[in-house]
């Protein structure tokens, strides 16, 4: 294809997707495929799109917000507003997930103790 142009299968190899995926995404009206009959034919925009989808689930926004993050690209105010929110959900994000991760180190430093323990009382028994 084209540089402008994509075929699924080149996006599925580019991106590393399956077809079921990006048909999943033009469903949900994240991406906007051009139609040549059966033919799905994506733009540098869906490219672009994609690109900030899987990134975006990579960092756990859901769905609803990654839309709502592309959305704003058109307001035509150079994505100011765009860029605004995506910080914002970006700072929401980094302190959920810094959170998780404290909580994952804890419940991890209280297994370990757990299983020296456990381990204690077995090599006890073994006696």
């Amino acid at each position: 294809m084209s540089d402008d142009r994509m075929t699924i299968r080149e996006m599925c190899d580019a991106f590393e997707v399956t077809p079921r995926t990006l048909r999943f995404y033009e469903a949900k009206e994240l991406l906007f495929p051009l139609r040549e009959g059966q033919k799905r034919l994506f733009t540098r925009r869906d490219r672009a799109r994609l690109k900030l989808i899987l990134r975006g689930k990579r960092f756990g926004f859901s769905l609803e917000d990654i839309r709502q993050l592309l959305d704003l690209y058109d307001m035509g105010d150079q994505q100011k507003t765009q860029m605004a929110e995506t910080l914002k959900l970006a700072r929401q994000r980094l302190r959920e997930m810094e959170r998780q991760r404290d909580e994952l180190g804890q419940a991890i430093e209280e297994l370990a103790t757990q299983i020296a323990w456990g381990e204690e009382r077995f090599a006890g028994m073994a006696e």
